[in-house]
């Protein structure tokens, strides 16, 4: 193989592997190893997700799976979710694997659909970071009212979630797999 060959082969894998990190999203499992069902204590655990959201950084394009059984979750106003009710969600699904794409940067509110559930703590705010602006991106929404403060999120003891492992991993499994078929087509071996 000629040098300019190799230095063309070396570019492009630089270049996918670069790029690779840089394109990528996170997928997080709500509330860990627990997944999203009610709180056992209100007194003890009402904040028990809001906790679990506290110990993550969520970004524009990552999304969150919720694991339950017989339950639903709902996206919802602030407003709907203070009251834990809602009469016109931005998002519903009950199919016991839901996974949910944050698609801008502000605040998420989710709740359970069954009655008593939210009440009982089986709800969440989720904060997705801004990111860098172009000229041409709209300016991020805000909530409805800026006087109020979302609820503060304590100390969390659930375990964090495997996303960065996963997504690491993934990557690195791209990148071998498109330096094989390289080498192959290349007739580096």
């Amino acid at each position: 193989m000629s040098p300019l060959n190799k230095i063309v082969l070396v570019s492009i894998l630089v270049s996918f592997y670069m790029f690779s990190s840089c394109a990528s999203s996170n997928e997080f499992e709500v509330g860990g190893d627990d997944g999203w069902i009610v709180p056992q204590s209100n007194k003890t655990h009402g904040d028990v997700f809001n906790q679990w959201a506290s110990h993550n950084r969520f970004k524009v394009d990552d999304t969150i799976r919720f694991k339950y059984k017989k339950d639903s979750v709902l996206v919802v106003s602030e407003d709907e979710y203070k009251k834990c009710k809602a009469t016109k969600p931005e998002f519903y699904s009950n199919n016991e694997d839901t996974v949910f794409k944050l698609d801008r940067p502000g605040l998420f509110y989710f709740i359970s659909g069954i009655s008593g559930h939210c009440e009982k703590g089986q709800k969440m705010i989720i904060k997705v970071m801004e990111t860098e602006s172009t000229p041409d991106s709209p300016p991020p929404s805000s909530p409805s009212s800026s006087s109020s403060t979302p609820p503060s999120l304590p100390t969390s003891t659930h375990k964090k979630s495997n996303a960065l492992k996963t997504t690491a991993q993934f990557i690195s499994s791209c990148f071998v797999v498109f330096a094989v078929v390289a080498v192959s087509v290349f007739g580096l071996v």
